[in-house]
């Protein structure tokens, strides 16, 4: 029986524009039963030394975690008398098209959701290696991710065994009395009327610091571990019934309906001929395992990684999957051509390149997952959450902060914070140009005349461009085009001479050139000799459709594809090339078969930490090179920027841009959604991050036409002066588009901006230094600094901070001269406006200020050293 069906829709045309949610499990309600002869009524247990485990029998049974120095404070608890783990076994669709999925719960076989508590166990250091030979205790638990020396670990551990079961009624009218556990300790199974299914699982809870409690879940094979000697003491009165532990029979579920209420639910009948029973073996396994705590109805969810529609997400379910984020994202009419044209092309608002299974909430709570499976956050219950993991098994960790910014500290300490960016990227602007060498001179002496100043210029077709379907495209073989860019090495060499560096493009796929005639090398040929392109699992390469052409992609999980990557890399470099964009990462088939025989699922979420960690061992190992030659130079330090990402990508990754956003003014896919991504990522680790200026994707249909306008280019301008790289893109449309060398107000508007973004640069270092001891983003959310007030929390693009002294609100709507700032509470300062030196003194205020374009709204805290810096340095740049 197959669990997973993977569909393709690369090549389907004319599809449905008016996409629907795919049909996913409900949440999983559940009651939760425990041994009163094993499990006491009340207890409070070590973990570890600096937290504590508190068991409650009261109102059904209840769990609650906190540390020791705040007791009454819990950080993760339970839902009183409900299951904390079920589990669930499911078919499961994934359907693909161009670097976007849809993963679809499909046909469900059983719902395991009544938990039973058969011990709570104190594990001590000396206690290990006998835990390991307990009855059914699983083999390889501690390998999940605990070493057998536990040299993280404080101990005492703790260990819940138990039981869950699963329900399959032939009868819906019947209750199942699971309820009489409570009474009497046992289990009461009403045979002729039930089929059961029963799972051991064991749940984990270990101190790992003095901030996070590690958890995990792991569950049995379903009945083969379910011996007697095992199960729960059933008690004299019910000893007359017979179990029936066999193999659960075949019967069409249909969809599972639970009710609101606890206990209950609705499934369809099986037919007569769908009850023959399944041989052994047959019958998949567990896919499907379940997390379920409590929350409270007033608590706001942010993070999940770089997210572009919402910063909070109570009532939402958040999937966690890496992946295009879309064309529009809901924003009409976009949405609707792009998903005519191509299959669920248009994504929507939870889409993203980005994700990560992280949130911190208003009530200082905050959890992430380890691994890399599927998963969902389940947040659409206001007394509730619910992660869903596509596996067996669940494993993360439980973080203890007393502020927003703590929590980031505590997260980024375990998964890895970024290096320092070289100064040269955050001197000045960064030109992204394309057209070949006069092009970019020509461009250069205009941005001279306008004194603009340049940390680099990114030249993104150095490669050459191509002629395709839908216009001018690169050739993906990652070697200098002689033709498009003649005299290569001087152009370099005189942009070099006023420090000015050359910044270029490559990503994970490369494309078969044999049309190329000024080739020097054909990297897709080598890597297909070399053998390390992904494969299907016939063993043929794995040609994965990419806009108007094919392209292998490299399979990173073999060592030999980083080896070779990274000579490619090298000569780039050795050419005088100082930084380049990693892009793509996102869209690794669900269906492919890699080196390291890793289950490619997995594999699609891990595949763009694997990107980033080639690059950013490339860069140390030459940096480390340059050292030994006493030839190291901050200023000649390489800086490479990516898209996609997971929970770890910013240990591995440098810097980050947002993808590839409309050039609209729309919430979901434009520049709105540009500040909500840089917002969102900064709360879940990426702390450095910015977009194109400008935006990215233009369209020209016969009836929709999306092109980017002065006003947008010079808004966009306005509001990239502080994040943390200025960087420009001529998008994918360039002849359609304004771009900042148009005509004297583009250019003009350009430079001021330019000068506005230099004339913080020494908050910039600071703030990057910051960034890499302690994970805390230069652009943030006034939550980090402001959880206590309600009104930010409602916050989304409409404004934020640079650090902690530069207040922005920038304008994001066509035809606005004015905004609402609003000045928070929570700290006793003044926020002077740098353009006319007013200060406002009066928290919790909204008020209208004047923003005619090039005077956005920004202010700096008044009496601040930083803010007295950064008027100073205006004023020095002729810009004040």
């Amino acid at each position: 029986m197959a669990s997973l069906k993977i569909t393709k829709k690369h090549h389907k045309h004319l599809n449905n524009p008016f996409t629907s949610p795919p049909k996913a499990l409900p949440f999983i309600h559940g009651g939760l039963f425990f041994n009163l002869q094993t499990v006491p009524s009340q207890k409070i247990f070590d973990v570890g030394k600096d937290f504590q485990l508190s068991w409650s029998s009261i109102d059904g049974g209840c769990l609650s975690i906190s540390p020791k120095s705040q007791p009454t404070r819990p950080i993760w608890s339970t839902v009183p008398g409900q299951a904390f783990v079920s589990a669930a076994i499911v078919e499961t669709e994934a359907e693909e098209s161009r670097g976007s999925f849809v993963i679809k719960d499909k046909r469900v076989h059983s719902i395991c959701n009544r938990q039973y508590i058969e011990d709570i166990k104190v594990i001590n250091q000396s206690d290990i290696s006998e835990v390991a030979k307990y009855p059914d205790f699983p083999s390889g638990f501690w390998s999940m991710d605990y070493k057998l020396d536990f040299k993280d670990t404080y101990f005492p551990i703790l260990l819940i065994t138990g039981w869950i079961f699963c329900d399959t009624r032939r009868n819906k009218q019947k209750q199942f009395h699971f309820e009489k556990l409570r009474a009497h300790g046992g289990l009461d199974l009403e045979t002729e009327e039930h089929s059961i299914s029963a799972k051991r699982y064991w749940a984990l809870f270990e101190q790992k610091s003095s901030n996070q409690i590690a958890f995990q879940v792991k569950l049995g094979i379903p009945n083969s571990d379910l011996h007697r000697r095992a199960l729960p003491k059933v008690p004299r009165s019910f000893r007359s019934l017979r179990w029936k532990l066999g193999r659960p029979k075949k019967r069409r579920l249909g969809w599972f309906w639970f009710l609101s209420r606890p206990r209950g639910f609705v499934a369809v009948n099986p037919s007569d001929d769908e009850r023959e029973e399944e041989k052994p073996g047959d019958f998949p396994g567990v896919n499907r395992v379940f997390l379920t705590y409590s929350s409270e109805t007033d608590e706001k969810f942010y993070g999940f990684g770089e997210q572009f529609s919402h910063m909070e997400f109570k009532g939402r379910r958040v999937p966690i999957f890496v992946q295009e984020q879309g064309i529009g994202r809901g924003d009409q009419p976009i949405t609707l051509a792009a998903n005519l044209v191509s299959y669920r092309a248009g994504g929507d608002w939870s889409t993203t390149y980005a994700p990560s299974p992280f949130y911190m909430t208003s009530k200082m709570r905050s959890l992430y997952l380890e691994g890399y499976n599927y998963s969902v956050f389940d947040l659409t219950k206001p007394d509730r959450v619910q992660i869903k993991i596509h596996g067996d098994s669940l494993q993360g960790r439980i973080l203890y902060g007393n502020s927003p910014t703590g929590l980031i500290e505590q997260f980024t300490e375990a998964i890895g914070r970024p290096p320092e960016l070289a100064n040269w990227i955050i001197s000045g602007a960064v030109v992204g140009m394309q057209g070949g060498t006069e092009t970019v001179r020509k461009v250069w002496d205009k941005l001279k005349n306008y004194d603009v100043p340049i940390s680099a210029f990114w030249l993104q077709d150095w490669v050459g461009q191509r002629k395709t379907v839908i216009g001018s495209q690169l050739w993906w073989n990652w070697e200098i085009d002689r033709e498009q860019y003649r005299g290569w090495q001087q152009l370099l060499k005189d942009l070099g001479s006023e420090d000015i560096k050359v910044m270029t493009y490559c990503n994970p796929c490369l494309a078969p050139v044999d049309e190329k005639l000024n080739r020097r090398r054909n990297l897709f040929e080598e890597a297909k000799k070399l053998d390390i392109l992904v494969k299907h699992k016939s063993g043929e390469i794995y040609m994965v459709p990419n806009t108007a052409f094919d392209v292998g992609m490299l399979d990173l999980t073999h060592p030999d594809a980083s080896r070779w990557f990274k000579q490619i890399l090298q000569e780039m470099v050795d050419d005088g090339v100082r930084g380049w964009m990693a892009d793509f990462g996102e869209g690794l088939p669900l269906d492919a078969s890699l080196y390291s025989g890793e289950d490619p699922i997995s594999a699609h979420n891990r595949y763009p930490e694997l990107w980033a960690k080639i690059n950013r061992e490339f860069v140390e190992e030459w940096q480390s090179t340059q050292l030994a030659r006493e030839e190291k130079d901050k200023e000649e330090s390489l800086v490479f920027f990516m898209r996609a990402g997971f929970r770890e990508s910013p240990k591995w990754g440098m810097l980050f841009w947002e993808g590839d956003q409309m050039v609209s003014w729309q919430a979901n896919d434009g520049i709105k959604s540009a500040v909500v991504g840089l917002l969102s990522s900064g709360l879940s680790g990426y702390a450095f991050n910015h977009s194109d200026i400008g935006g990215y994707c233009a369209v020209s249909l016969p009836l929709i036409k999306y092109q980017r306008s002065e006003e947008l280019l010079l808004r966009w301008m306005e509001l990239n002066a502080f994040s943390t790289v200025f960087r420009t893109h001529e998008g994918n449309r360039p002849s359609a588009n304004i771009q900042f060398y148009s005509n004297s107000r583009t250019l003009s508007h350009f430079a001021r901006f330019a000068k506005v973004y230099k004339a913080w640069k020494f908050y910039r270092i600071q703030l990057v230094k910051e960034a890499a001891l302690k994970g805390l983003p230069v652009c943030r959310h006034l939550f980090l600094h402001f959880p206590n007030d309600e009104h930010v929390h409602n916050m989304t693009y409409q404004q934020f901070l640079v650090g902690t002294e530069i207040l922005v609100v920038p304008v994001l709507d066509k035809g606005k001269k004015e905004v609402k700032a609003y000045f928070p509470l929570g700290e006793s300062c003044s926020w002077k406006h740098i353009w006319t030196g007013k200060t406002f003194n009066k928290q919790g205020t909204e008020v209208w200020i004047e923003a005619p374009v090039g005077y956005p709204a920004i202010f700096v805290k008044s009496a601040s050293s930083v803010g007295e810096t950064f008027l100073k340095n205006l004023r020095d740049l002729g810009v004040l």
